[in-house]
């Protein structure tokens, strides 16, 4: 039986993933048919793992074979729902226009008001009166009508009324702008302190630069740190110091390799994704360290984004393939398992992840309650790069969790979840010295957010968002260990 404090912490988990979806559904009601499509796919992409990690800590064991029925099932429903969304979504784009299109006539009868002299010239934008003029031949009733202009910094705020949909309305002004002033300027669509949306006019000079030679120099010495680390990590793994027997290179090698392909496939990921999107990233700067081999890799954007669905995007492709890279050699490892495996583990080495222990205990079963667990070393190559990818994915600053939550939940949410994350790992780093690492990294170098994207406003849709979730969801898992009595009844130890 579980204790009282154990059965709390199961109910508070229950609890809470069933308030996500609540939450979820209570969005979705507004936008009817098309809401409750896109929220029945954030049901169907979570209900596996929820439906396993919730029968696990009953202490009911899936089988692979039904750990990949689940994920297999849930892929078809997501399809399928996505096809119907699709298809709801194209009546209600039409409906939509229409309506745009008459409430747009309507208000070109109405004879809305001009703003006067006064308002729109509070002070001197620093921006060319031709050009200030040809900015403002943009507006229009029916995109965006504007009533106040104020300087700011090198270029201008508009403030006025929107007339459509945001992502239509700043495709057009982009144009529009491209057209009557090529490539000087950028045009931002963003909330305004107010919650109102404004439009910011700046010059491209402000655009973010290229690297310089010097950069990509220390990115170089990164690089050759970060190799020599986890070579270092890999003979620690095998009880030898590789920086005082460099002879014995080439038994650190393989898992060396397998650590760094982790870290490879990761960065690959966000670059595939940057380039689908054409945006252009920095090199990555390895974050070398000897306990793991790497902390990962900061990355920055050298283009501007142009709204936060690609953000999104970007910044969980890493995670993905790297998570999905690690997981497949963890799994891997465990099915190559048997008693003459290369590492002998204490069991209660399974108990430091629930995700990790779970999916030991399915695969490897009683032998979990050995006190020494022999296992395959992609095993440990695995268990390594899903800790990696869940550092990454801590929702703080310019991480990849980071920019996921400022993706989906705009960047007051993101600030605050800086501040949660910077406070928990100090409280951690009492007694874990990777936490105050972590802390220290994001607190001097990764703690500020991502610059606005051209088009601030558009969320990114249902489907991403449940995907965010769902990666913060095994970021958690990862990282959270079991409780040892809750592990002792799962026969983890």
């Amino acid at each position: 039986m579980f204790t009282l404090s154990e059965t709390s912490i199961l109910a508070a988990i229950l609890l809470v993933a069933l308030g996500i979806l609540g939450w979820g559904f209570y969005r979705a009601r507004p936008f009817g048919k098309l809401g409750i499509l896109a929220w029945l796919q954030s049901v169907v992409l979570m209900t596996p793992w929820l439906l396993f990690f919730g029968l696990f800590a009953a202490g009911i064991y899936i089988n692979i074979a039904g750990i990949l029925f689940l994920v297999v099932t849930s892929a078809g429903l997501y399809v399928y729902l996505g096809k119907q969304l699709r298809a709801a979504g194209q009546d209600a784009i039409l409906k939509q226009r229409a309506t745009e299109r008459l409430a747009a006539n309507s208000l070109l009868e109405a004879n809305s008001p001009k703003p006067t002299v006064a308002e729109l010239k509070p002070e001197i934008p620093p921006i060319p009166e031709e050009d200030l003029n040809a900015i403002k031949g943009i507006f229009g009733i029916d995109t965006f009508f504007a009533t106040e202009t104020i300087a700011y910094q090198d270029g201008v705020i508009f403030k006025g009324n929107l007339r459509g949909e945001p992502e239509e309305v700043h495709n057009r002004l982009t144009a529009s702008l491209q057209q009557r002033l090529g490539e000087q300027y950028r045009l931002f669509l963003v909330e305004n302190t107010d919650g109102k949306p404004v439009v910011i006019v700046l010059p491209s000079r402000n655009d973010p630069r290229p690297m310089l030679l010097s950069q990509k120099a220390f990115a170089g010495v990164l690089l050759i740190a970060t190799i020599a680390t986890n070579l270092e990590a890999a003979g620690l793994l095998l009880n030898f110091d590789l920086f005082a027997n460099p002879e014995r290179f080439q038994e650190a090698l393989p898992i060396g390799t397998g650590i760094f392909a982790i870290l490879v496939a990761h960065e690959i990921g966000h670059w595939l994704l940057a380039k689908r999107h054409q945006i252009r990233l920095s090199w990555p700067f390895f974050l070398p360290a000897v306990q793991i081999g790497s902390f990962g890799a900061i990355t920055r954007f050298e283009s501007l984004l142009p709204n936060r669905k690609v953000l999104f995007d970007i910044a969980l492709a890493g995670p993905a393939a790297g998570g999905i890279v690690s997981l497949l050699m963890l799994v891997t490892g465990l099915l190559l398992s048997h008693p003459g495996s290369l590492f002998q583990l204490p069991n209660q080495f399974f108990q430091g992840s629930i995700l990790v222990g779970s999916l030991a205990r399915v695969v490897l079963g009683s032998a979990l309650q050995s006190s020494l667990v022999s296992v395959h070393p992609l095993v440990i190559i695995g268990w390594l790069g899903l800790i990696i990818t869940a550092l990454n994915l801590m929702p703080a600053g310019q991480l990849d969790g980071g920019r996921i939550v400022q993706a989906i939940y705009g960047r007051k949410t993101a600030g605050r979840a800086t501040i949660a994350t910077l406070i928990l790992l100090a409280l951690v780093s009492l007694g874990n010295m990777i936490a105050m690492y972590w802390a220290i990294v994001i607190f001097f170098l990764q703690r500020d957010q991502e610059r606005p994207s051209l088009n601030e406003i558009t969320e990114p849709d249902d489907a991403r968002a449940a995907l965010g979730l769902l990666a913060l969801f095994l970021m958690i898992t990862t990282l959270l260990p079991l409780t040892p009595g809750l592990a002792g009844r799962l026969g983890i130890g």
